[in-house]
């Protein structure tokens, strides 16, 4: 009898163990996951934060800092008591690998650092992640969502002008080419007529048009590109504003003097421009 009760008692202590070897511990109230990403099994949210619009200092991919600003997320993740641990690796690269489904790209994988940046446009946002492990039980979701920038006409004679008159040179945003081409598109009318308008006002100005790409495709492929495009503005204001053509100059210089970086897409859209460039 005495050994039945023993060994009844021994199989309640066990299943009592078993039981609660692996504690599940509760996220903490108001947290969530990002939607862009589920959780490693067996994690729960010890800490989260979330701003409408706050920063974070990303590590881009040349190694330089990246302060982003928008929507910011903050979450940090630890393995339940009891949980096999994944390690540290497994967890950046499950991370990696489900950004990357979606079109994420993998800016840098630091494995001394433990930590990695990843940047996904999707739904009209650029999203940069970081992951970083602090070991293979605990690790933190940084994350900033922001729109991406909307390129806007902003080129009117009077300011570009006053720029030139300032710096010597005036970025313009408002023409637009078809992808991989020197076409104009028909949305660039507008940027096209201030142009001329500053050129008529000032009539001893002359300028050097100068075509700009992103860094897609080869720079020998974007410098003709670039020239290409620079020429068709030249063209447009000489035959249909009747601008003299010894006032107006093109050149391409493709993507060699970049004024954002080539990481995003927001970058890219701001290095493809036409500047003009008093002589």
């Amino acid at each position: 009898m005495k050994r039945i009760i023993f060994f009844i008692s021994s199989l309640i202590i066990l299943v009592s163990f078993n039981g609660f070897s692996q504690a599940t511990q509760q996220d903490i109230k108001g947290s969530k996951d990002h939607p862009l990403l589920t959780r490693m099994p067996d994690f729960w949210i010890s800490e989260y934060k979330e701003g409408e619009f706050e920063n974070y200092k990303f590590i881009g991919a040349d190694k330089k800092p990246v302060i982003i600003e928008g929507h910011k997320y903050s979450i940090l993740y630890k393995l339940n008591s009891g949980a096999a641990e994944p390690g540290e690796l497994k967890i950046r690269r499950n991370v990696q690998d489900a950004l990357k489904k979606i079109g994420g790209k993998l800016l840098l994988d630091d494995n001394f650092s433990r930590f990695s940046t990843i940047v996904v446009q999707k739904d009209n946002k650029e999203t940069w992640i970081e992951v970083r492990c602090f070991s293979g039980s605990m690790y933190r979701l940084s994350i900033v969502e922001r729109e991406i920038m909307k390129q806007e006409i902003v080129a009117d004679a009077s300011a570009m002008g006053n720029d030139i008159t300032n710096t010597g040179h005036v970025a313009i945003y408002g023409i637009y080419f078809e992808t991989g081409k020197s076409d104009i598109n028909e949305k660039s009318a507008e940027a096209i007529a201030q142009i001329s308008t500053l050129l008529k006002n000032n009539s001893s100005l002359k300028l050097y048009v100068v075509g700009h790409t992103d860094n897609v495709g080869s720079v020998d492929d974007n410098l003709k590109l670039s020239k290409e495009r620079a020429d068709a503005v030249v063209s447009s204001l000489t035959a249909n504003y009747g601008i003299l053509p010894d006032r107006l100059k093109a050149y391409g210089v493709a993507s060699l003097a970049p004024v954002a970086s080539n990481d995003t897409e927001e970058g890219k859209a701001k290095n493809r421009r036409v500047e003009l460039v008093k002589q």
